[in-house]
């Protein structure tokens, strides 16, 4: 078993490298440049393989909602202007990138019934690039990788029984007892993070518990929380609701400035083309 000590030093000593907002240690092997770099080539990437939508009011809607968020990000998460783009898919997703970059599927607009809760949707995905959650997935990745493979030779090299299973069991337990859980705690404190910058930005944060009442309505079938990239919508739901109390206030304080927004969401959004559509 003391040929397992060093991996075990190998990972700790790799961790811990910053502290987020929240005060949880984060695993940042890539530089800023790094991540920018990789978030414009994804996204230039992404425009030449996704069909844009090409509808006017519904560009005009999100942009309304986004550039009223991006305003309020810090500079320290990106320098300059923000690029948004709607895509014209039936994908109920959208995403921020590193590199100032927001993309929004016109079928996440199915979803979101007004302006606050596509804020909570934007503020969400925004949230992941100030908490540099791409770095630490990224990160995580690496470390799994290298764990694996210094695993593999240290069991290569004794004698225990049945190695195989050991490898196949120290898969397993990176999975669900690292990438998993920092996947869930990256959503955890997206949510909290971009609760606070609608409300910041004159959003009424009560949209986002909202929000997540709806998604899980879709949701019939999903997989145990603990096998989960994501919290359930109960546990979202519960600690958004409990935010309300921190995020509230920054609400108010821009409703009394007369800071709120009247982004309208059209009525007639498009249906994006169906795979059997763009066969045809």
């Amino acid at each position: 078993m003391k040929k397992f000590y060093p991996i075990c030093f190998i990972l700790l000593a790799l961790s811990a490298c910053s502290t987020s907002s929240t005060g949880r240690k984060q695993v940042s092997l890539y530089s800023n440049a790094e991540l920018t770099q990789l978030g414009i080539t994804s996204f230039e990437q992404m425009k030449k393989e996704t069909p844009i939508s090409k509808h006017k009011a519904t560009t005009d809607f999100v942009s309304c909602v986004a550039n009223a968020i991006t305003k309020n990000v810090s500079k320290t998460a990106h320098q300059g202007e923000w690029e948004v783009v709607v895509f014209d898919s039936e994908q109920i997703n959208a995403f921020a990138l590193p590199g100032g970059k927001i993309g929004v599927y016109t079928g996440i607009l199915n979803v979101t019934e007004n302006q606050e809760q596509l804020a909570a949707i934007i503020g969400h995905e925004i949230g992941h690039v100030i908490e540099h959650h791409a770095n630490e997935r990224l990160s995580a990745n690496k470390l799994s990788n290298v764990g694996m493979a210094v695993a593999a030779m240290a069991l290569g090299a004794s004698e225990i029984d049945n190695k195989n299973l050991w490898v196949a069991g120290l898969g397993i337990g990176i999975q669900y007892g690292l990438i998993m859980p920092y996947s869930r705690s990256h959503e955890s404190e997206a949510d909290i993070i971009g609760q606070e910058l609608m409300a910041r930005s004159g959003f009424t944060p009560k949209a986002s518990v909202q929000l997540w009442k709806n998604m899980s309505t879709l949701s019939k079938e999903t997989p145990p929380e603990f096998m989960s990239t994501h919290p359930s919508n109960t546990t979202r739901i519960k600690q958004l609701s409990t935010h309300l109390t921190t995020s509230q206030p920054y609400y108010l304080a821009q409703k009394n400035a007369g800071n709120t927004h009247q982004c309208i969401k059209p009525k007639d959004i498009p249906k994006p083309p169906t795979a059997k559509n763009k066969k045809q």
